[in-house]
């Protein structure tokens, strides 16, 4: 089967959140030359089916300027109050009919397009499957996390999930057949704080 007729996920830019321990919003925060929702529409964009949604706050016109280039559907989440579990719905509502979400947070700023490839291509090989980024300490049991991959017989369940945590008790409370987690070392470093925002300019 040729690349471009292979199923691919619909791409969805969590990008809505407070950012209350940043200080300011996450996807305009800039690591060198370029912001965190810039930098992972650039990662995503040759991995995308069709236009990347992304979720974002209301009256967020400098996120739209930003988004300039890529093809992009905006999608505002008056509800972000409510946790990740609201931008999810968001992204669920815009791309009900796709095989699957790859929901993919805006503050993962070393991640690279070859571990993004890496969960698409093991999401084709098992498309009823949730597969997810492996977190957890060594020696505990892992878990999933996001980047992950949604598979569309879920959509009805992660509508119904609530506040910040409660898509990854979904995930995790799956049977173990049911997901397939990954390392993906590129995502280790997320921006949450002012620290781990000059940790990521000091990465190369």
């Amino acid at each position: 089967m040729k690349a471009a007729t292979l199923p691919r996920p619909q791409i969805v830019i969590l990008a809505a959140g407070f950012s209350t321990r940043l200080g300011h919003p996450k996807g305009l925060a800039r690591v060198r030359s370029q912001t965190l929702l810039r930098r992972t529409l650039s990662v995503a964009a040759h991995l995308a089916a069709t236009n990347i949604v992304v979720v974002l706050p209301r009256r967020a016109a400098r996120y739209r300027i930003e988004a300039r280039g890529f093809k992009v559907i905006f999608a505002a989440n008056p509800r972000r109050a409510e946790g990740l579990s609201s931008s999810v719905r968001c992204g669920i509502e815009q791309a009900r009919h796709s095989p699957a979400l790859l929901l993919l947070p805006v503050d993962l700023a070393t991640l690279q397009q070859r571990d993004l490839a890496k969960l698409i291509s093991r999401w084709r090989g098992a498309r009823r499957r949730v597969i997810a980024r492996r977190i957890g300490q060594p020696g505990g049991t892992p878990c999933g996390g996001v980047p992950l991959i949604l598979p569309r017989w879920l959509y009805s369940r992660a509508l119904a999930v609530t506040g910040d945590i409660g898509l990854r008790q979904l995930i995790n409370g799956l049977p173990a057949r049911q997901r397939v987690l990954l390392d993906i070392q590129s995502a280790a470093l997320d921006v949450d704080t002012q620290q781990d925002l000059r940790a990521a300019r000091r990465r190369r």
